[in-house]
């Protein structure tokens, strides 16, 4: 019997979802010939066939043989459904929720769950998006910021590495060569609208089990904003005091927009 398919998530037995998807691939067959194929024992396979036409799933075609509702339309009801569901718990929850005073930094582990949640926050952004990345981070996430960019979306990017430059308002942090082997790791940032706040550091060599924080808590947004703003001035001031560089006029006028962006 095939145990592993994804129906058992969507509110199917393993039983359902092993007769179910026996009969996509063999229709209209006998009960007999169901549990065969299905592996479900014949003293089962009836009730389960019970099961799945009460659900729509299946239909008797002809007395004693059976057939799948067809999967796209499974598919539909099945989204349909939980569509609904969802509807009715976030209607369930908002009555529920107290009103909270106090936002809690929440912690995310492995590597694609970050960065999915980097995607939703770069994908709900409206206004800004301070974001401060290694070139790795940057492969995920820079179609989804180029998009946010072109619905309208201010983009402040300290690229910590050799990444190219998309951004209007954009610099490269200096000394980045080293900075992994003095923090441990690389470092990862995004902040969006002055409102969520994904920050952290990704363990070299243990990126998979590092913990970045993930909040709403307003005064951990401007902290940690402000921290970016900073980084900003960081650059011209290596540029300027260490290398005895002045600064062009576009870094003369990202200097001021940020300066400016309180």
């Amino acid at each position: 019997m095939d145990t592993d398919s994804h129906l058992k998530d969507l509110g199917f037995s393993q039983y359902e979802a092993a007769c179910y998807m026996a009969l996509v691939g063999n229709h209209p067959i006998n009960g007999s010939q169901l549990s065969k194929i299905s592996g479900i024992a014949r003293s089962r396979i009836y009730d389960v066939l019970r099961s799945l036409i009460s659900k729509g799933s299946v239909i008797e075609v002809t007395t004693g043989q059976y057939a799948p509702l067809p999967s796209d339309e499974l598919i539909r009801r099945l989204k349909s459904d939980f569509d609904k569901k969802i509807a009715a718990f976030e209607k369930e929850i908002a009555k529920a929720s107290q009103k909270e005073d106090f936002e809690y930094v929440w912690t995310l582990t492995g590597y694609d769950t970050v960065m999915g949640k980097a995607k939703a926050m770069i994908k709900a952004a409206r206004k800004e998006i301070y974001v401060r990345l290694f070139p790795e981070a940057d492969q995920h996430l820079s179609d989804a910021l180029l998009s946010a960019e072109k619905r309208g979306v201010s983009i402040r990017y300290i690229a910590m590495g050799k990444i190219p430059e998309r951004f209007d308002i954009q610099v490269t942090h200096p000394g980045h060569e080293t900075l992994i082997k003095t923090i441990g790791g690389r470092s990862f940032d995004i902040i969006t609208d002055k409102k969520e706040a994904l920050v952290g550091i990704f363990e070299a060599g243990n990126e998979n089990q590092a913990s970045i924080n993930w909040t709403r808590n307003q005064w951990f947004i401007i902290a940690n904003r402000d921290s970016l703003r900073h980084d900003f001035y960081h650059c011209f001031l290596e540029k300027t005091l260490d290398r005895n560089q002045e600064l062009t006029d576009k870094e003369k006028r990202i200097y001021d927009i940020i300066k400016a962006d309180n």
